[in-house]
């Protein structure tokens, strides 16, 4: 974990990109009362990398690595923007202005997730009928 005062824990998880992988992690978490706050998935051929921030970051670390999962901590920083157009742009520009390079981002604790998946119309219809809301981009474009 970085030294700074602002810093944020992030846990990041290195794991096979196969079905069920993410949702061992997560449910590790649960057993353990971890609450994730916000997250991010991305995959680089036949692995990924789960990034995650959590009420708990020691004890999440502790659990993935009883259960033999490759994950470490790191600081990120948080911010809290402004909901209004350039609000994202103004805050990189500054970062950008300092001569600070943005390696990733992501955005967290909103119930609000994209999911990106291999096949879109069945992942739709395996959650009609779920207690969860798929958002339209007419949604989107009303502020959800």
């Amino acid at each position: 974990m970085t030294g700074i005062a602002m810093a944020v824990s992030q846990i990041s998880v290195f794991q096979e990109n196969q079905p069920g992988h993410l949702k061992r992690v997560l449910t590790a978490f649960e057993e353990a009362g971890i609450n994730v706050r916000g997250y991010s998935v991305s995959d680089t051929g036949d692995y990924g990398i789960a990034r995650f921030i959590v009420d708990r970051p020691d004890a999440a670390l502790e659990v993935l690595r009883e259960r033999g999962y490759a994950a470490k901590q790191s600081g990120v920083l948080c911010l809290r923007l402004h909901d209004k157009p350039g609000e994202l742009a103004r805050v990189m520009g500054v970062i950008a202005d300092a001569g600070i390079n943005v390696l990733y981002s992501y955005s967290l604790i909103s119930t609000f997730i994209a999911i990106h998946v291999d096949d879109l119309a069945s992942a739709e219809a395996a959650l009609q009928g779920q207690p969860v809301d798929l958002v339209s981009q007419a949604d989107v474009a009303a502020n959800l």
